[in-house]
């Protein structure tokens, strides 16, 4: 996935005069957040036995959870030992002294499918996940957040480019869920997924809910500079907010003061075509 520039409120590319005052309460509010880390917790609650003619394995199902209030937005994903194999192999590799006492569970080579093994695999892995996050340089790690969400947003893009756009939602929609809780240190990772969000909304002529959606990317592009999707993002929200018979004359206006931009002409790139490029 495309990397994402960050702008701080105290770095010389943040502008607060490009944000509304809305959007400036919105933003205080996320710096004061980012300031009280949010805790989250990790279940595994179920698992699944997988059976194929050359191989047999189990899958955990892994939900996270929000601590602090009720988290209402629970989705689960589901790893095979192997996945988890891999996550600390590619943390080894950069963060080895801060892994000295974190262990991931052996793999058994006999009886890995009995009820009480998969029992004991499921807290010892539940148990592998909460150190990890416990390490503040491991859960701002690029390999931890795509632990969670590469996959499915591999598998979501693949149907989004073969026009398959309600299964793709449903996919961009859980991620979606897990990068927001996952991503607090970053806002700016969740806007690509958002911009496929509002490509399949737009495509499957949910028309309204692309635009909400929009709306929702919008100040996180402002806001963190995120110039590759500001464009382009505009220019599809005037075309929806025009079919939805609403106000845009301030979005029309954003548009046209970005491809007069000092910093030179805007690459004539649609929103569908920045979203297609991601995992390819």
């Amino acid at each position: 996935m495309q990397g994402q520039e960050n702008k701080e409120p105290d770095d010389p590319g943040f502008s607060a005069s490009c944000l509304t005052t809305a959007e400036l309460q919105q933003h205080w509010r996320a710096v004061r957040q980012e300031r009280r880390t949010i805790k989250l917790l990790f279940e595994i609650p179920s698992t699944r036995i997988i059976q194929k003619p050359a191989s047999k394995y189990v899958l955990y199902q892994i939900v996270v959870i929000q601590s602090g209030s009720y988290d209402q937005k629970r989705v689960a994903i589901e790893r095979r030992y192997s996945d988890f194999y891999h996550l600390h192999q590619r943390l080894l590799q950069e963060f080895s002294e801060e892994l000295e006492e974190v262990v991931l569970p052996k793999k058994k080579l006999v009886g890995n499918f009995t009820e009480e093994s998969i029992s004991e695999r499921c807290v010892a892995l539940r148990d592998y996940l909460t150190q990890l996050y416990a390490l503040r340089c491991i859960r701002r790690s690029q390999y931890f957040l795509e632990f969670f969400t590469r996959a499915e947003l591999k598998l979501a893009y693949d149907l989004l480019r073969s026009g398959q756009f309600a299964r793709a939602l449903e996919l961009l929609q859980t991620t979606l869920v897990l990068q927001e809780k996952l991503s607090g240190h970053d806002p700016g990772l969740v806007v690509p997924t958002l911009c496929a969000l509002v490509v399949c909304h737009r495509d499957l002529d949910d028309i309204r809910a692309a635009f909400q959606t929009g709306q929702q990317a919008m100040p996180i592009v402002r806001r963190y500079g995120l110039n590759r999707y500001r464009c382009a993002l505009l220019e599809v929200l005037v075309d929806l907010g025009y079919r939805l018979s609403l106000p845009v004359a301030l979005l029309q206006e954003e548009l046209a003061r970005v491809r007069e931009s000092k910093n030179g002409p805007v690459t004539q790139v649609s929103l569908k075509q920045l979203v297609v490029e991601e995992f390819t």
